[in-house]
């Protein structure tokens, strides 16, 4: 009996990490992407067409299933109501995945409990529980994928599993990769099981992209790679990895070439992982595999100049579990070394993380929802187009049909990127007269000024110094801290 109550402490720290972490709901720190799939859940709901403007087709999320998921949420909680269950549920997800990835790595039930709370509170631990994206749905599926389908060796884990990775991100074709190579090195023979199960993936979402939308890939992917493409020189190229290295690569973002934390905090993984893959365990065989991965995900996506936060969290974790492991396996000074970490690493984190959340949630739900709720009211219309970026909060909380600069919930603009790239904002406005344009300029001046007067006049103008502001002296300080938000002009059509 003492034992089973000591078999279900990891159990119990799932559930203690999961309450916790919902505190960070209250700061409203929400990706902007995430309303971007959000939005093509409710298009699907009003329209049946998974889109962004109604009945147009087109895969503006970069993710399927989630999708899917948010569909289901929306319909059983509704409009309203959806997000914070959905939040929830993103956050028990990863939180469980978690679990899997202690019992692949370590064996005493209190390590894995206190490896459960600390790689939760992290900084990509609290972003992909409560930030709305679907990384905690990925995270669930690809731990679950490594538990149920390589360490219990079941077949249905190894054939069905791929297909829902596939389906939340079609880039985990790295992961599924990185988990074949090291499988086969390891184990000198393939998993067919396995091997079927990535094939059926890979399939499935190339052709329900090929049938559905009448593309191979998704068209975000298409559409980022169109606009932020650079001719660059190996030189050029070089200097910018090492710039979004110091960055990306680590937890903590700091201004300037050169982050001395990521640097100190690499080499600690390094030297942690090297330790732990000489004792010659069982788990070595797991270690391979999320280690490798991490380093491939973060070299592929920091060379093509990805520079989206989200992509490196998950790497990020899985990078950071050495160190963990280490420190809670050490047999003698085990405490010190627990104290250390913590005091010095993980609280420091926590610490950035909740600053963070709470001046970027004060940025994003209280100004840049401000805005959208403003069009909202004012705009009644819900056929009028707007021309602006990024297309998440704005566009989801007024309700107005979107162009966004980058083309991802609007194919047409993409057209003008490649006719005449560094005039294609101008040419759209042209082209398609939208009634509002929302810019980080004044349009008012510069080569296109004298259209800008001629058809549309400058309706509302809005500051983030205006949105510093708070009844708590606390929360006022950081907002002014980190300022977080982008000055905008709104522009109305007038003729």
């Amino acid at each position: 009996m003492a034992k089973n109550k000591i078999n279900r402490i990891p159990i119990y720290a799932v559930i203690f990490t999961v309450v916790l972490k919902l505190l960070f709901l209250l700061t409203h720190y929400i990706q902007e992407d995430a309303f971007i799939t959000w939005r093509v859940a409710q298009n699907l709901l009003d329209y049946g067409v998974i889109g962004f403007n109604g009945e147009t087709k087109i895969s503006a999320s970069t993710t399927h299933l989630y999708v899917f998921v948010s569909y289901l949420f929306n319909l059983i909680f509704g409009k309203e109501y959806f997000i914070e269950p959905l939040l929830v549920f993103n956050s028990i997800l990863f939180t469980i995945g978690t679990l899997f990835l202690a019992n692949l790595t370590l064996k005493n039930p209190w390590h894995k409990a206190i490896f459960i709370f600390l790689i939760g509170i992290l900084p990509p631990g609290v972003k992909i529980s409560i930030l709305g994206m679907e990384y905690g749905i990925l995270f669930f599926l690809e731990m679950a994928l490594l538990y149920y389908g390589f360490s219990k060796g079941k077949r249905w884990a190894l054939i069905f599993l791929p297909v829902l990775i596939m389906f939340t991100r079609i880039d985990t074709v790295i992961f599924l990769g990185i988990v074949f190579m090291v499988d086969v090195f390891w184990n000198r023979k393939m998993k067919w099981n396995y091997v079927f199960g990535g094939i059926l993936g890979l399939l499935s979402v190339l052709s329900f992209n090929w049938l559905y939308f009448g593309e191979l890939v998704n068209n975000t992917i298409v559409a980022k790679k169109l606009l932020y493409e650079h001719n660059f020189t190996f030189e050029q190229n070089l200097n910018y990895f090492l710039v979004s290295f110091g960055n990306f690569w680590g937890m903590l973002k700091l201004p300037g070439n050169f982050n001395p934390v990521t640097v100190i905090v690499l080499i600690f993984e390094l030297l942690c992982f090297i330790y732990l893959v000489r004792q010659r365990e069982k788990r070595n065989y797991f270690l391979w595999m999320i280690f490798i991965f991490g380093w491939a995900k973060q070299i592929i996506f920091l060379s093509q100049k990805s520079l989206f936060d989200w992509y490196y969290w998950v790497p990020q974790l899985l990078l950071f579990v050495p160190v963990l492991i280490f420190v809670l396996e050490q047999k003698e000074r085990r405490n010190l070394w627990l104290s250390l970490l913590v005091v010095f690493y993980i609280v420091p984190m926590l610490a950035f993380q909740t600053v963070h959340a709470i001046a970027t949630g004060n940025g994003e739900w209280n100004y840049r929802r401000g805005i959208g709720l403003f069009l909202d009211a004012f705009e009644k219309d819900k056929k009028q187009w707007i021309l602006l970026e990024p297309a998440g909060y704005i566009p989801y909380f007024s309700g107005l049909k979107t162009i966004d600069e980058v083309g991802l919930v609007d194919k047409q603009i993409q057209t003008e990127v490649k006719k005449d790239k560094a005039h294609y904002w101008i040419n759209t406005v042209k082209n398609r007269r939208p009634k509002y344009l929302l810019s980080y300029k004044n349009l008012f001046q510069g080569n296109d000024a004298l259209y800008y007067q001629t058809h549309y006049k400058l309706m509302k103008e809005f500051r983030i110094k205006d949105n510093l502001k708070s009844d708590h002296p606390i929360l006022e300080k950081i907002y002014h801290l980190k300022p977080s938000g982008t000055d905008y002009n709104l522009y109305i059509k007038i003729d």
